[in-house]
């Protein structure tokens, strides 16, 4: 290990020299038999663990801590984090300076460790007045691939992929709502490993790749919001993809109690897709099983059973705004992209007041400015380049949700009346073109504001949560 110019101060604020650091890190490698490698921006302790025999823990044991102080270091942080279970790896990410970087990744040897070090140290004050954040890590294979020609099939997409790069596993495409020959203009690639889709992201990202003439888009897809299994064990509801926009609720409905009548309890649909509820759930599992690529009103369904999301809980993580198409309302969760964690963790009290009601607001962003120096190179950009954790309004994410989609932008239409103390109130509603059609074709809330920044925000709001089941 190499020594640091540099000081650190310790939980009682006292200084610590870079000696100092590197015999309390020696004392922790000799008292737990760990060894300790600094490498690519990065210290990683253990990795295995002294005595490990077998592959590393699956996925799923790995959990991102965030907000460590910046003078806090394995010593310090190891003893805590044992206390969920036995820790096989803990990965702190480094600064050239020789302090941390603020976040880190502890894989534990089973699931259970991981989800216990969630329960008990998530918001943990691990310094006066200092709160950690803890969630599940993932380790994202999956990339996101915008713009592809409409016409373009499944295996002409997973051929030109696999030319262009490796470890593809496979890709995911969907049907056009409207057209079911055609897909939606994007598609997500599955590699073998996050690094695959790392080095696969890094040939493409560019802006200047092109597939079959065209230039194409390319980020991290958003993984879906894993859910333990006990709670997965109780879901009694289907979530069911590709219908037609002409397919009726009473048809779903009609459908899913061919195999057994009477055990559905209602259906929800939603422009392609829908959400199917039963009574039981033997029966949810059943009709899963038996539907799962039948035809309704000429259009091969797909079935799955519809993750459980808290919507009391929306919007007040401060993770990234990501959204999984099984799901009725909109997900937040950290992802790892080469070593960074793309979410800020800041927490706060993430509800505005709108005339006198409370609603669910976007995460507050973690502001701060940085000076203008003279010389300073600026490149010129488009928002859509940015990652959603940029944006601090529903309104942007709106917009950049539709963007991501190939969606034409929405359109906002201003109502305005007068209460009954002669204030003038004002409501928008929301038309979103590509996918207006019948009942479906616009949102607008059932409040109104006093100003007109509070109008929009809130319908861009409600029209997001109505929007949440979509893919990216």
């Amino acid at each position: 290990m190499h020594e640091e110019n540099t000081a650190a101060t310790n939980g009682c604020g006292k200084t610590r020299s870079s000696t100092q650091n590197e015999a309390a890190l020696l004392a922790l490698m000799e008292k737990t038999g760990y060894s300790m490698v600094q490498e690519n921006g990065q210290r990683k302790f253990g990795g295995p663990p002294p005595g490990w025999e077998g592959p590393p823990p699956p996925r799923g044991c790995e959990v991102f801590v965030g907000k460590i102080p910046r003078d806090m270091y394995e010593d310090e942080l190891v003893p805590i984090f044992e206390r969920a279970g036995k820790i096989y790896e803990f990965r702190l990410m480094m600064e050239f300076s020789g302090e941390n970087r603020g976040y880190a990744f502890v894989m534990y040897t089973a699931k259970e460790e991981a989800q216990l070090a969630i329960k008990i140290l998530n918001n943990y004050e691990i310094r006066p007045g200092k709160f950690i954040g803890v969630c599940v890590s993932l380790d994202n294979c999956r990339l996101f691939i915008g713009a592809i020609p409409k016409e373009k099939k499944k295996q002409e997409i997973l051929n030109e992929m696999k030319k262009v790069t490796e470890g593809v596993v496979d890709v995911i495409v969907y049907p056009n709502a409207t057209d079911k020959t055609k897909n939606r203009g994007f598609a997500f690639v599955e590699y073998e490993s996050h690094r695959a889709a790392a080095m696969a992201r890094r040939r493409l990202i560019p802006g200047t790749f092109q597939l079959w003439g065209h230039t194409i888009q390319v980020d991290w897809a958003d993984p879906e919001k894993e859910v333990d299994e006990e709670t997965m064990q109780r879901v009694k509801v289907l979530y069911v993809r590709n219908l037609m926009l002409s397919t009726t609720e009473d048809t779903i409905k009609a459908e899913f109690n061919k195999f057994k009548p009477g055990v559905v309890e209602r259906v929800k649909k939603l422009r392609d897709y829908a959400f199917v509820h039963f009574f039981n759930r033997e029966d949810a599992v059943a009709a899963m099983s038996v539907m799962n690529g039948r035809c309704i009103d000429g259009a091969s369904i797909e079935v799955t059973l519809a993750k459980p999301i808290n919507k009391e809980s929306t919007w007040k993580q401060h993770f990234n705004d990501q959204i999984s198409p099984s799901s009725e309302s909109l997900l937040g969760f950290p992802s790892k992209e080469d070593g960074h964690q793309k979410s800020a963790w800041k927490q706060a009290n993430l509800s505005v007041r709108l005339n006198g009601q409370h609603s669910p607001s976007p995460p507050e962003v973690e502001r701060c400015t940085y000076p203008f120096l003279p010389g300073t190179k600026l490149t010129p950009i488009s928002m859509y380049s940015l990652k959603s954790s940029h944006f601090s309004s529903a309104v942007m994410h709106l917009d950049y949700f539709c963007y991501k989609n190939n969606w034409v932008p929405p359109e906002y239409y201003l109502y305005s009346t007068t209460s009954q103390d002669g204030k003038i109130l004002l409501v928008y509603k929301v038309l979103v073109p590509s996918i207006a059609y019948g009942s479906q074709s616009y949102f607008m809330p059932d409040k109104l504001c006093t100003t007109l920044e509070d109008a929009k925000e809130l319908a861009a709001q409600l029209t997001l949560l109505h929007l949440a089941p979509f893919p990216r």
